[in-house]
């Protein structure tokens, strides 16, 4: 799982991978959907009953989810954006990013640097915010 050649990404869970391991693209994605399915369904992470508070840790758990999904339109961007030109589904991909990255910057969910592989792509969604 990579955004280009200079961004490798790992999976770790605490459970199935103790440790980060190396996967294949299918296999991270398939793991960070069950992983993330397995937190919103959990009611000790996203409480479901009036009065119950969210855990102390759940911006630490929020930023880790999110940080999550950015790699995975990461390693879109990076190394399947000709494929997904090629389908005609470009402005669907960058219309999801867009609201994603823009939710993202504006909740501070993602360090930076973990934003890096597409600076390029979000320096210039930026811009165009402001140009409204």
């Amino acid at each position: 799982m990579s955004a280009g050649p200079r961004y490798e990404y790992l999976w770790e869970d605490g459970v199935r991978y103790k440790r980060p391991v190396k996967l294949s693209a299918p296999e991270y994605v398939d793991a960070l959907m069950n992983w993330a399915q397995g937190l919103l369904d959990d009611e000790n992470v996203f409480p479901n009953k009036i009065g119950v508070p969210f855990p102390k840790n759940f911006g630490d758990t929020i930023r880790t989810l999110f940080r999550r999904l950015f790699r995975v339109y990461g390693h879109l961007y990076s190394n399947h954006f000709d494929h997904i030109c090629a389908l005609g589904i470009e402005a669907h991909l960058n219309t999801s990013y867009r609201h994603f990255f823009l939710f993202v910057n504006e909740f501070d969910l993602v360090d930076k640097k973990e934003l890096a592989p597409l600076d390029e792509l979000n320096d210039a969604i930026l811009a165009e915010g402001k140009g409204r």
